[in-house]
């Protein structure tokens, strides 16, 4: 794929539906914006790209119908890395989605989502390695679409998109991940815990980033960060976020006590009822 236009880029990387394609064209596209390869030359106002390319075979569902994940046979742990598999081809998506949607970002905005698309790619890539070991590939269990319809929901506000994504749906690996590990780990599955250590590690820093970004654009417009991100999950989510909070790695995201302690106000209310 001939790269000169960042932009472009990002539109074609989204698109394609080719998870293949769309791994190598993400690690290319990053070299050569690193490079400086790839120019920036948008003009506010040009179309975009509003749905991602995927895999014609992958069916998508409502979220209930997807299936449980018994990490005791095989395939309950193909279809627990196909369902990783697909939230990192969904967060490739939302990378370039980042890169392509929202002008009039400062240039380290741009660094931070394309090199955060390249390296959800190689999550990807990860993943599906480890499914073609279990005999499988993506597109062979059914998956839901939740990341890209919250993607559609923040389509027209860096701001908001920067709250609800990376540090909403995105944290929520923060809190589960470690204890996949853990079960992987008890079913001997040692490569597949492997892989989620990497992810789990840089995925920190994808969340870091939207609370770096989310913060940037707060006190760009006056807003005060922690009170508007908590009204924010007031006006867009139909039930807040469930605990148990991973703290630890939330902090190092850039989540303040404050926001944590209001997580897991929310989090104990929506337990409480009926």
């Amino acid at each position: 794929m001939t790269m000169t236009s960042l932009r472009d880029t990002a539109i074609r990387c989204l698109a394609t539906s080719d998870p293949i394609e769309k791994v190598r064209w993400s690690q290319e596209a990053a070299a050569a914006w690193r490079s400086g390869r790839l120019i920036d030359d948008r003009a506010p106002g040009e179309p975009v790209c509003d749905t991602p390319g995927r895999p014609a075979r992958l069916e998508l569902v409502d979220p209930r119908r997807v299936p449980k994940r018994k990490l005791t046979t095989s395939s309950g742990r193909a279809a627990l890395v196909h369902a990783v598999a697909h939230i990192e081809f969904n967060a490739i998506n939302l990378a370039w989605d980042a890169v392509q949607r929202f002008d009039g970002m400062p240039h380290a905005y741009y660094d931070d989502w394309v090199r955060i698309a390249a390296e959800e790619a190689q999550h990807f890539d990860m993943m599906r390695g480890r499914l073609a070991a279990l005999g499988h590939d993506y597109g062979d269990f059914p998956a839901h679409d939740g990341l890209w319809d919250m993607a559609r929901k923040t389509a027209s506000d860096p701001l908001i998109r920067m709250a609800l994504v990376p540090r909403v749906l995105e944290a929520r690996g923060l809190d589960v991940t470690p204890g996949m590990i853990s079960r992987l780990e008890q079913v001997d599955d040692r490569d597949t815990a492997d892989a989620l250590r990497v992810i789990y590690r840089e995925e920190i820093g994808h969340v870091a980033a939207g609370t770096r970004w989310f913060q940037h654009l707060c006190e760009q417009r006056g807003l005060e960060p922690v009170g508007h991100f908590l009204a924010l999950l007031r006006e867009h989510l139909d039930v807040p976020p469930r605990g148990p909070f991973n703290e630890q790695a939330r902090r190092e995201a850039g989540f303040s006590q404050r926001e944590l302690d209001a997580l897991e106000d929310a989090s104990h209310a929506r337990d409480r009822q009926p």
